[in-house]
Order: C-alpha cells, then structure tokens, then sequence
C-alpha cells in the first residue's frame, strides 16, 4: 500500500533543501509555419547550388550538363520522399536519429560525420561563391568603364567568405533568431531573379537568327580526364555506358545538397502537418527543377564558348551580361544577380552553421560528445565551443580551397553523397524493424503474403549507392577529404562517449 507524503515535508527535508539547483534549457514554444515559409527555409541551402552547379559540372562532364542538373533536381523530388516517410515517425527526420534507430550507434556516428562534413563545406562553397560573384561584377563593372584593372577574383572570394562566416559565427554566438520571414522574402525575391533571367534569356535566344532549339547543348557525354579520378587510366572502364553516366551524375551530384534541412523543419509545420509538409516539397521542386537546370542551360546556350571559362564561378552574372539589351541595363541586372546570390548564398551559411550546430548538440543530447562541447557561453548561453569548432573549419577549409569552387565542389559531393545513402538504407530496413503504419509511404510498395518489398525505397537507395561507390574513385579530393574528416569526428564520437560512460 502506497503511503500519503505531504508534499511541504518533501520541501523542508535535509535533502532537498541540499540539493543541486539545476537550469534545464529546453525548447518549450514553437511558432508553427505555413508550407511557404517551411519551403523558403529549404530553398535557402538546396536553391543556392544553382549559383554554382552549372560551372562546375560543365569542367567535367562537358555541355551534357545541364541535361544531368535536370535529371538530378528531378529525382531530388524522390528524395525528398525519404524525408516526407521519416520525418512523421521521429520529432526531427534527420539522418541521425532514423541511422540510430535502425542500424545502431556505430552507423549513427559514421551517418553523423559524413552529414558533419556536409554542413562544414555547405558554408565555404555557398559563401566563396557569393565572393566570386561580386569579384565578378568588379571586375565587368571596371572594364566597361574604361579602367584597365583587374582585381584577383580568388581573393577577394576568399575575403568575403570568411567576413560572411564570421558574421554569422557571431550572430549565432549571440543566439540569432532563425527566421522563416527573413527566409521567405529571399525566396521571393530569388524567384523574380530567376523568372527575370530565364524569361530575358528566352527572349534573347527567340531574338537570334538562328531557330531556337538549335541553341541547346548535344546530348553527347564527354568526359575530361579529371572526370575519371583515379580511373583515367582503365581504359575499359570508359568503355561501359552505365559507368560513364554513373561518373557524371556523380559529378552533378550537388544540386541534392540541401535536402537535410527537410528534416529539420518538419517539426516547424504547422498542422496538418504531413499534408502541409507534402506542399511543401512540392513547391521546393517547383522552384529547384525550373531555376537551377534553367540556368545551367542558358549559361551554355548565350555565353559563347572562347567566354564562358571565365564566367565558370560566375555563370548567372555571366548570362546576365549576353542578355539582349544596353550595356548599362545588363549591368544592372548582373548587379540584382550579384545582390539576390549574397543574399541566398548568405542564408545557406547561416543554414550550415545552425545545421552543424543542431546535429551535434542532437549527437550530444545522447551522451555521445561530452559535456565540455555543450558548455553554454556565460553571457548568451549558446553552445560557444561548438560554434567556435564549426567556424573554424569552415574558415580552414577556405584557406585550404584558396577560394577555388572547383575544389570546394568535389570535397562538398561526399558529405552530400553519404548523407544521403546512410539515410535511404536505414529507411529500407525500417520498413522492417518498424512496421507501424505510416501516415504516408514511399510509392512502388509490393506484399506477396507476408513479404514486404519495397521497391520504391530500395530504388531510391541502390541509385544513391552506386554512385557513391562511383565517386569514391572518381573524386579523389571528395574521398580523402571525406574519408579523413568522417574517420576523425567518428573517432572523436567514440572516444567521447566512452569516457562519458565510464563517468
């Protein structure tokens, strides 16, 4: 028989008048977002490739670039079904917790690094690029008025990127309140950027002699030497169709970056929140399937081909300086390019730096890193030293690249890449380990008696993987790299939560 305690006695006891008085910092209100905002947040770090793709693609794979770009934004629409599946079974539908709960903590630690390194070469690319493109518009704005001077393009990249990290390091250092508004309005106004260039570059291409179509890029694949990596000299390899198509659809494989943050603001949805978050993901492949192929495709078909090397960090200004019209007037418009990439390129810092912050404060939370990493700062009580850490390899990682995207693109592809398989795999076996019902599935589903198939997921799962094991030997710098960076914040992983048990 249970006893009746007074509760006053409780509060005058020896031990609780003793005890340790604890501040337990929580989440404890959310602002729930329409399915417009939620697909802002994710256009901010998936949209953003669409100022870089189209270049470095083309360095390896040719003019068959954008035909691939295409390809990739579309079946980034079936990825996305990966996080439409997990996000209504766990409150965050990341990449960790759905590796953790299904294959354990060994590939929920490897999961974690690899999505790590994604977060960490999210910032450099996105805020290098922002750098080229306004060392872009220096540069054409001199020339056309007449100055003969040409400022180095990698450095003043490189001095901007590191200003935007810092910037949004401090920011976050003092607990930056993440904005859907903020979000939205970028996502708007990178939407008229997008529909003004593409609908002037139409206009341009319709105002030539030549007929339209004839300004498409062959669909012939070429690959470079440096396409092939570690395999230009197996010469039978180049000899196997699906190996080639495997190579370049690897070497577009950055217009999938983003698609994490999906499961980061699922819980954000306001309700009904699957139908919503459905919206959601509609309108992301809207906007990505039309922007990010859209200029990729323009950028070969108006800028002449003796050029466009020079516009390969710049390509949406580039596009904007053979549009029809006065010289002044596509100086203005490169200037709106320049103004909205800051912007949108800006915002996918900010993304990388709260993203990274999130999974390893999440990582964290289970008694995986110590609690030296989660130490809040003294006067903003943010988790300074984690902040500290994700700044500091962004900002080497830029030192590193020289401020070169090429560079930082083929690094960026692995923490991309294994994300993204990790996810899918766990997803196959959840379907078996979890057989709860689902508020929505992954199509192509077949039962045969009690057998369940689900050829949709293990679809999506074997494209990911192939290409993964793909560019492992055709991206060297992504491989070592990757494979460094994953094996030492894994070992870090491991090592903390060692000495957190024995504690």
């Amino acid at each position: 028989m249970a006893e009746n305690i007074d509760s006053s006695s409780i509060l005058k006891s020896p031990v609780t008048r003793n005890a340790t008085k604890l501040i337990v910092l929580s989440t404890v209100m959310f602002t729930f977002i329409s399915y417009w905002k939620a697909a802002a947040v994710v256009v901010g770090d998936l949209g953003s490739t669409a100022y870089y793709i189209g270049g470095i693609a083309e360095q390896f794979i040719g003019k068959i670039a954008p035909y691939f770009i295409l390809a990739l934004m579309l079946f980034s629409f079936a990825v996305s079904a990966l996080y439409l599946e997990s996000s209504p079974l766990f409150t965050r539908g990341g990449v960790y917790r759905v590796v953790k709960f299904t294959l354990g903590d060994w590939f929920a630690r490897v999961s974690v690094s690899a999505l790590i390194f994604d977060y960490v070469l999210t910032g450099p690319i996105s805020s290098v690029s922002g750098g080229q493109y306004l060392a872009g518009l220096i540069n054409d704005t001199l020339k056309h008025s007449g100055i003969n001077f040409v400022i180095n393009r990698d450095f003043i990249a490189m001095a901007v990127a590191i200003i935007i990290i810092l910037y949004f390091w401090r920011e976050n250092i003092k607990g930056i309140e993440e904005s859907s508004d903020k979000a939205f309005k970028i996502f708007i106004v990178t939407g008229i950027m997008g529909v003004l260039v593409i609908s002037w570059g139409i206009i341009t291409l319709l105002m030539r002699e030549e007929p339209f179509f004839s300004h498409f890029p062959p669909l012939e694949l070429h690959l470079s030497e440096h396409a092939y990596g570690w395999l230009k000299d197996v010469d039978w390899i180049k000899s196997i169709g699906i190996i080639s198509i495997l190579i370049a659809f690897g070497h577009s494989l950055l217009a999938l970056s983003g698609n994490e943050t999906l499961g980061q603001v699922y819980r954000e949805v306001e309700y009904p929140k699957v139908k919503n978050f459905k919206k959601a993901i509609i309108v992301i492949f809207l906007f990505t399937v039309v922007i990010t192929p859209g200029v990729s495709f323009l950028g070969l078909m108006l800028i002449p081909d003796d050029i466009r090397p020079h516009y390969i960090d710049n390509l949406i200004g580039g596009i904007a300086m053979f549009l029809y019209g006065p010289q002044w007037l596509r100086l203005v418009v490169q200037g709106f390019v320049v103004i909205v990439g800051v912007l949108i390129l800006s915002a996918a810092v900010n993304t990388s730096i709260v993203g990274a912050n999130s999974v390893i404060n999440r990582v964290a939370e289970d008694r995986v890193l110590t609690d030296w990493f989660r130490k809040p700062h003294k006067k903003y009580g943010t988790t300074y030293r984690v902040l500290n850490l994700i700044a500091f390899l962004q900002i080497l990682t830029i030192l590193l690249s020289r401020g070169e995207i090429i560079i930082l693109g083929e690094a960026y592809a692995f923490g991309v890449i294994w994300s993204l398989v990790f996810k899918s795999f766990a997803m196959v076996i959840l379907r078996y380990k979890d057989k709860r019902p689902r508020e929505w599935k992954v199509p192509l589903n077949i039962d045969i008696g009690r057998v369940h198939i689900p050829i949709g997921l293990m679809t999506i799962f074997m494209i990911l993987f192939f290409t993964a094991m793909t560019n492992l030997f055709t991206k060297p710098i992504a491989t070592v790299s990757g494979i460094l960076f994953t094996l030492s914040f894994f070992i870090i992983l491991t090592v903390s939560s060692i000495i957190n048990k024995r504690n």
